[in-house]
């Protein structure tokens, strides 16, 4: 069971004493519970369990506008004695930085919402043992399949962020995970593919056999691909890649990166950089969502934020050091977006199939061909070719590329939207794309 809220405050209120007395003229602290266990299973056998209970700080320390910080697993006092006398010194020795500073005290959340993260079920191991066996053996079934691994993860969290302007709030959560990576064979060629599904609550989670039926749904029909030639082509992108572009956008209209000039989307607030179909929300009260939150790493209030109206770019994910460089508040999005999605489109997925005599569905891309600083994307993918809105063969050995500042404008999004992770999208077509192949 994980340490409850008022010894992580008791924790953190100590810290913010001590290092007050110390000479600290601000101070932040985080203080956190993480119990997570892990049974895996390979080829139907159980291959390992694991447990960990990770109980940490982390400890921030300001004197006038110098900052530094430290962290550690050992929270007994003898310990943290010493960890804010070695931050105090070494804030002391740090130059200082006009932008340093806690956030201001108005933009707090003031309330933590009742957003449902956290599921009290707890499963012993026997039961994570049988949902896998399960799993592993409708991930199995088809005599093609050569090898399979599973994974079952259960998380539980607490933690407590205080600073010294009065700021003491902090949440428990939890997520299951389940996993399923299939690797499946014939005369001429193996492939592999995955599925998992997470959630807050277990309850929530894929029927390990759904689970299962779909990895090797997913792998099979991979097999046998062909090569094709070099051409400009629409590209349909399935609904768990086209999240990743989403996540790529976020990098680029991060405040950090705003404000140290590497971003290709710098200076483009109320440009039209999409066309007039898409609208990006980040919604961090989602209940049970996998990213919602009421306050960010900073304690400031986390409120759902348009980013993209009509394919104009609204605004950055701005945290307090960053949006001070940039002149602009923060507006909770220290550490990143909470669930940030694409609005859906109106075209039904069939019919975005069907859209042109033929294009590109892609599955999977290989390697990390984002550049945010130029907005170049150049990746390896597979995937299967689609004609008159029907797949046809699979497809391997392929590049796709781009840049980000036109493949933005060329979006067609499908009617398709789950809120299935903490980023998520609809099927994405991107229209004529460049396409490497043999």
């Amino acid at each position: 069971m994980v340490k409850n809220q008022e010894y992580l405050k008791k924790k953190a209120s100590y810290c913010l004493d001590l290092a007050k007395k110390l000479g600290a003229t601000d101070t932040s602290v985080t203080v956190s519970n993480l119990i997570s266990e892990t049974v895996n299973f390979r080829n139907k056998k159980l291959d390992e369990s694991n447990r960990s209970d990770n109980l940490g700080i982390d400890i921030t320390t300001y004197i006038g506008k110098k900052k530094s910080s430290i962290s550690s697993s050992n929270l007994l006092d003898d310990n943290l004695n010493v960890l804010i006398e070695k931050c105090i010194v070494t804030t002391k020795n740090t130059p200082e930085d006009e932008f340093n500073s806690l956030a201001d005290e108005e933009l707090f959340a003031k309330e933590v919402k009742d957003l449902d993260l956290h599921d009290d079920t707890h499963l012993q191991n026997d039961k994570k043992i049988e949902y896998l066996k399960r799993l592993e053996e409708a991930s199995s079934d088809d005599k093609k399949i050569v090898n399979t691994e599973s994974s079952f993860a259960e998380n539980k969290s607490n933690f407590i962020l205080a600073n010294s302007k009065g700021f003491c709030e902090g949440y428990k959560s939890s997520s299951f995970t389940a996993t399923s990576v299939v690797v499946a064979k014939n005369q001429q060629s193996m492939e592999r593919d995955y599925e998992y599904s997470s959630k807050c609550y277990f309850k929530d989670i894929k029927d390990a056999e759904d689970l299962g039926k779909i990895a090797a749904q997913q792998t099979i029909r991979k097999l046998s691909p062909k090569k094709i030639g070099s051409e400009k082509i629409n590209i349909i992108f399935d609904k768990r890649i086209a999240k990743g572009i989403l996540n790529t956008f976020a990098s680029a209209i991060s405040s950090s990166a705003i404000a140290r000039g590497t971003s290709f989307l710098k200076d483009k607030i109320n440009e039209k950089i999409f066309s007039d179909t898409i609208d990006i929300y980040d919604k961090p009260d989602v209940q049970k969502g996998l990213g919602s939150r009421s306050f960010d790493l900073e304690g400031v209030i986390t409120d759902t934020l348009q980013l993209v109206e009509q394919g104009t770019l609204k605004n950055y994910l701005v945290d307090t050091y960053n949006g001070k460089k940039l002149n602009l508040k923060s507006n909770g999005r220290c550490g990143g977006p909470s669930n940030l999605y694409f609005s859906n489109g109106k075209t039904s997925y069939k019919d975005l199939l069907n859209l042109n005599s033929k294009s590109l569905y892609i599955t999977e891309t290989i390697g990390h061909g984002s550049n945010i600083v130029t907005g170049d994307y150049s990746v390896g993918a597979t995937g299967f070719f689609i004609e008159n809105g029907e797949f046809k063969y699979p497809i391997n050995e392929i590049t796709i590329a781009g840049n980000f500042k036109e493949m933005f404008k060329k979006i067609t999004l499908a009617n398709d939207l789950n809120f299935e992770y903490s980023t998520n999208s609809p099927t994405m077509m991107i229209e004529g794309m460049i396409v490497a192949g043999k």
